[in-house]
């Protein structure tokens, strides 16, 4: 089942989930590593100084240590429990 709208971006898809699961106003965007930071925050994740998209994704997806980290699609479809999908894709099968 897909949360996300067909062919909104990684942008949309970031905010939809740091807003609880809905696609905020546009005039309420975050950009993407802003977004990200919000909802690992709502989902009780400590980021201490990680702040990048890429890093935050991965403390999202409870993946320890830097040398485990994976890339943008990898963390996404980690997140999503799915695989080979654009980052977009990915996290549109995110319900929140």
């Amino acid at each position: 089942m897909s949360y996300g709208t067909a062919g909104s971006t990684l942008n949309d898809e970031l905010n939809r989930l740091a807003n609880g699961g809905t696609y905020p106003a546009i005039s309420a965007y975050l950009d993407q590593a802003a977004a990200a930071q919000k909802w690992a925050v709502a989902k009780g994740k400590t980021l201490g100084k990680v702040t990048d998209l890429v890093g935050v994704l991965n403390i999202i997806a409870s993946i320890s240590g830097r040398n485990n980290w994976l890339d943008l699609a990898g963390v996404c479809n980690r997140i999503a429990s799915t695989t080979g999908l654009e980052p977009a894709a990915a996290l549109r099968e995110v319900a929140s």
